[in-house]
């Protein structure tokens, strides 16, 4: 997912319904928002969809659905990987794959324990490459079951194989991620930043976006950053919104994906606060908080003329 210039993907939301089963008019809703937005792509079926609360079927009827619903504007990934040995997870990456994605990702603390060392970790990633054919894959240090953060010179070497393409990097390390930018230079790959606090100067070092769960609330100002980052013109407004991103860190964390999906239901979305995960108690100050990060955002939003759908 190569381009110069820098895009947002979003991590989609699974919508559901007050019974459990996923909401698909909701889902085409999302999915359409996103878009509007201006996103230049999507990662369907990661942590922020409850993946690992979907069974197989949801997990590839819903990422069917977000293809029908995207019909090619944009290039979509997906998880394909859920443990197991790797010709297991082999083979569900064949039939993600076979859902349209232009990548399949590979969930890096899935491909060895926590235990295992880096060379275990690297056998297991060419070995999955070795039984996938030819599909483009892509890797998310996701922190679900623990976080495995790929270094800079094992990513290189992956990279070089030509199979992989993208990276959801949530190192949380600036320094890290530019030693993976130069030593993955000149590929055709993409690597976006999950972390926002330093969104700016991550995207300053070359990153190719942005892919974070601040665009499961206002998915035009992800993009907004991402247009404007660089530009000298805007750059006390750019100060602004990066400053806004970390002072609300912890309100759009806490208790997530409901408050997300309160957020939304806020600016007009039809989607329950639903969720199958168990993610804490959604108290009257989490509401509280939420509902002033709506005001602030209308606010801002208002002060950079971004214009919204919903």
């Amino acid at each position: 997912m190569e381009n110069s210039q820098k895009g947002f993907i979003p991590v989609m939301l699974t919508p559901f319904l007050s019974n459990g089963n996923i909401d698909y008019p909701a889902l085409t809703q999302l999915t359409e928002i996103y878009l509007q937005a201006g996103s230049s792509g999507l990662f369907a079926n990661c942590l922020s969809s409850e993946m690992f609360e979907l069974s197989d079927k949801e997990r590839i009827q819903a990422i069917k659905h977000v293809i029908k619903v995207v019909n090619g504007a944009v290039p979509v990934v997906a998880t394909g990987t859920f443990g197991g040995p790797i010709s297991q997870q082999a083979d569900f990456v064949k039939a993600v794959s076979d859902t349209g994605v232009e990548a399949v990702i590979a969930i890096t603390s899935l491909l060895a324990d926590e235990k295992e060392n880096d060379q275990i970790f690297s056998e297991r990633v060419f070995d999955l490459l070795k039984q996938t054919d030819d599909i483009p894959l892509g890797f998310y240090e996701c922190p679900v079951p623990y976080k495995r953060v790929i270094k800079p010179e094992q990513l290189a070497d992956f990279v070089a194989t030509g199979r992989v393409i993208y990276h959801k990097d949530t190192s949380l390390d600036l320094a890290a991620i530019k030693q993976k930018l130069k030593l993955t230079e000149g590929h055709a790959f993409g690597l976006y930043d999950a972390y926002v606090v330093h969104a700016v100067e991550s995207l300053k070092a070359g990153s190719a976006g942005l892919s974070c769960i601040q665009g499961n609330y206002f998915p035009e100002l992800i993009v907004w950053l991402c247009d404007h980052y660089n530009d000298n013109h805007l750059k006390d407004e750019v100060a602004v919104v990066q400053q806004f991103l970390i002072d609300n860190m912890d309100v759009m964390h806490n208790v997530y994906p409901v408050v997300s999906k309160y957020f939304l239901q806020k600016r007009g979305l039809n989607i329950s606060t639903f969720t199958r995960r168990n993610v804490g108690a959604f108290t009257p100050n989490v509401v509280k908080e939420v509902e002033k990060l709506f005001d602030d955002y209308t606010a801002l939003r208002s002060d950079l003329n971004i214009e919204v759908f919903i």
